[in-house]
């Protein structure tokens, strides 16, 4: 269900983005082609803007949930961890922000015609198929970092957020020079993957622990005894 709702709340933040570009398109001049060009920038500007506001709502709707839950429950706690809602939340943001930039280029890639045939890249569908894994995650990282931020009322990790997505969605702008966009991007992801592990609690003892596969040794020595109570009649 929070899978679903997340991806709603994306699906709103869209719409109000692409409304916004569009009307601004139709009141400016089309056939100034510099100005279009910076009306789609600021159109994906304003994009990454309302989906943070987004994700900013869905966090305080989840947050009065979370306080509902815990005051019906038997021992005071809810039982969903912000955590949990946090990776649910990134997760079901990325999958459908991720849906939505490939799906176009699934149905462009059924022809007619070749890729490359008038001199572009012969790499778009691989790099758009990367860029799109490392969308997904970035989403699933920032809201992990974002949850808690909120939680913990760190600002600065919020306009890190903000400040990262920002330049992500820039620097697609730079393609087809691929290098120049997915390098950047990946390395982004990168970073922001190591915050968000450590934000979930990680640490590098951890990693060693999982890696090993052993269990911790049960010091407690547990007693039995072969005489049972009798039955009463």
């Amino acid at each position: 269900v929070a899978l679903f709702s997340r991806a709603f709340f994306w699906l709103v933040s869209l719409l109000l983005a692409s409304l916004i570009w569009f009307i601004s398109v139709h009141l400016s001049d089309r056939e100034d082609a510099r100005l279009q060009y910076g009306l789609l920038i600021f159109g994906a500007a304003v994009s990454v803007l309302l989906q943070e506001a987004f994700r900013f709502a869905y966090f305080k709707l989840l947050k009065k949930a979370d306080e509902g839950l815990a005051l019906i429950s038997e021992d005071g706690r809810s039982p969903i961890s912000l955590r949990q809602m946090a990776y649910v939340s990134g997760l079901s943001f990325g999958i459908i922000s991720g849906v939505f930039s490939v799906i176009n280029i699934l149905v462009d890639s059924i022809g007619p015609g070749i890729v490359g045939i008038h001199g572009d890249s012969p790499y778009y569908f691989i790099t758009s198929a990367f860029l799109t894994m490392a969308l997904v995650l970035l989403h699933t990282f920032w809201g992990v970092i974002f949850f808690d931020a909120c939680e913990k009322r760190r600002y600065w990790c919020l306009g890190l957020v903000v400040a990262t997505h920002l330049l992500t969605s820039g620097l697609t702008f730079l393609n087809p020079w691929y290098e120049a966009s997915l390098v950047p991007i990946f390395i982004i992801t990168l970073c922001m993957g190591l915050w968000a592990f450590v934000t979930a609690g990680g640490s590098f003892r951890n990693i060693l622990k999982c890696l090993s596969c052993k269990q911790e040794d049960d010091s407690r020595v547990m007693m039995y005894s072969a005489l049972q109570v009798p039955l009463e009649d």
